[in-house]
């Protein structure tokens, strides 16, 4: 099936919406995690999400470290591996901060835009503005105007309402107060007010109510998975029949039981990252530690080729990221639910 058109990726997250399963929203950095990704979609019967961030972005681009540039190129690379799967894969840009806007996120929606008027589809299906460090109002006016670019663009906007702790690229938490890590109601229904509830366009939303970027000791993250649940609540009493599309970030170390509440209250879309990463290396080094004479050239020795190859390692954690995307599959209810099955 490969990368979905505008209308796939709707059918997509309304999908997840009305069966109360979410889409694992997995973070690469190279192509070889791109792999992995879809390697675990496709072995657990799921469509999901592929996502780059800006520091990705400039990861990928070598040394020009030119964010958007490195970003197309995945995008590329991902249009290209991914229709030999049998599901559907989504691509998103994730967290990009005010003051790359117009370097990143406007560039590549120049790309879906100039895609769409040759009939194809997007580059990525959806891009997230992080507005989280401005002013509520500031963020939503700015997230208005984008959302105009982004239904032009065939694209769905993403946007936080609330700032997630920890930090994810350059956006950081630090030194905001304990209470911004919850989403208020009056938020919520402020986002509705501004950005209408799909008649403008769609649009995920990553509200937040104590969740946390990377990774954390149990209990450190005081989650209120309810505050989802209440925003619904008072959406559908404001507007009959309305309802949000939630995004959750940071779900890194979170309980099962947190997680299954959050896409009972509307949760289409979980971004893994932390979880992703740390499986992928620790096979690697798993790799390393028991190759070690024939990863190392030691004491005048040659080493061996077939253990040093990058390839040989790289299957590896390949093999094992792609165990933990069935993993997050299952636990979020997208496993066998392909609608490409």
């Amino acid at each position: 099936m490969g990368i979905p058109t505008t209308e796939q990726y709707a059918a997509m997250l309304d999908a997840a919406a009305a069966g109360a399963y979410a889409y694992p929203a997995v973070n690469v950095t190279s192509s070889q995690a791109l792999n992995a990704a879809i390697r675990g979609f496709a072995e657990a019967g799921s469509d999901g999400i592929v996502e780059v961030t800006t520091g990705a972005g400039e990861y990928l681009a070598g040394a020009p470290r030119d964010a958007a540039r490195g970003a197309r190129a995945l995008g590329a690379f991902a249009h290209e591996v991914a229709d030999a799967y049998p599901v559907t894969i989504a691509l998103h840009t994730d967290h990009c901060p005010p003051d790359q806007v117009d370097t990143f996120l406007r560039p590549l929606l120049a790309d879906s835009l100039t895609r769409r008027r040759r009939a194809e589809r997007p580059l990525f299906n959806s891009q997230m503005f992080d507005g989280s460090t401005l002013p509520l109002e500031e963020n939503l006016r700015r997230s208005a105007e984008l959302l105009n670019a982004c239904v032009a663009a065939g694209v769905v906007l993403e946007l936080e309402c609330g700032v997630v702790g920890g930090q994810e690229d350059t956006v950081t938490a630090a030194g905001v107060p304990a209470d911004r890590l919850y989403t208020t109601t009056d938020d919520l229904l402020r986002v509705a007010q501004l950005l209408g509830t799909g008649e403008r366009g769609r649009y995920l939303l990553a509200a937040t109510f104590g969740n946390v970027h990377g990774v954390y000791a149990p209990g450190h993250a005081k989650l209120r998975p309810e505050i989802l649940r209440e925003g619904q609540e008072a959406l559908a009493a404001a507007r009959p029949g309305a309802r949000f599309q939630y995004v959750f970030h940071g779900s890194s170390g979170s309980s099962d039981e947190d997680i299954r509440a959050a896409i009972s209250y509307g949760v289409v879309k979980i971004n893994i990252d932390s979880d992703a990463q740390y499986a992928l290396t620790r096979a690697v080094a798993d790799h390393m530690f028991s190759n070690y004479a024939g990863v190392l050239k030691i004491d005048g020795g040659v080493g061996e080729k077939n253990a040093y190859d990058p390839r040989a390692w790289g299957k590896r954690g390949e093999a094992a990221m792609a165990a933990r995307v069935v993993e997050a599959c299952e636990l979020f209810g997208s496993a066998g639910r392909s609608l490409t099955a």
